[in-house]
């Protein structure tokens, strides 16, 4: 019978082991630093709240654009400052009794 050299004996008992710790290495390193690990996450997170800011912004917006179509719904009877309003800055007219006061806009 052939007697295995302590060194052949030596990497077998520790394949085993480090063939666990490679894997281990492997999952620690994509749960931390991975596309979906901890440091992904918290930019997910602040992206997320960047993301829910800008629409509640245009929610906003969305909801003071449908209040004004709305107002100039001729079936409920369309708001009469809002259509002078409307019909003013379309014409580009004024009344003879308002002052002007031009803007430069650069």
């Amino acid at each position: 019978m052939k007697r295995a050299s302590p060194m052949s004996t030596l990497l077998r008992r520790a394949g085993l082991p480090a063939a666990a710790l490679i894997a281990i290495g492997f999952f620690a390193y994509n749960a931390v630093l991975g596309p979906n690990g901890i440091v992904a996450a918290k930019e997910v997170q602040h992206e997320l709240a960047a993301k829910q800011r800008d629409y509640a912004l245009l929610d906003k917006k969305r909801a003071e654009l449908k209040n004004r179509v709305d107002l100039l719904d001729p079936k409920h009877g369309a708001d009469p400052d809002i259509v002078d309003e409307l019909a003013r800055k379309q014409l580009n007219v004024v009344r003879p009794d308002e002052v002007i006061i031009p803007l430069d806009k650069k």
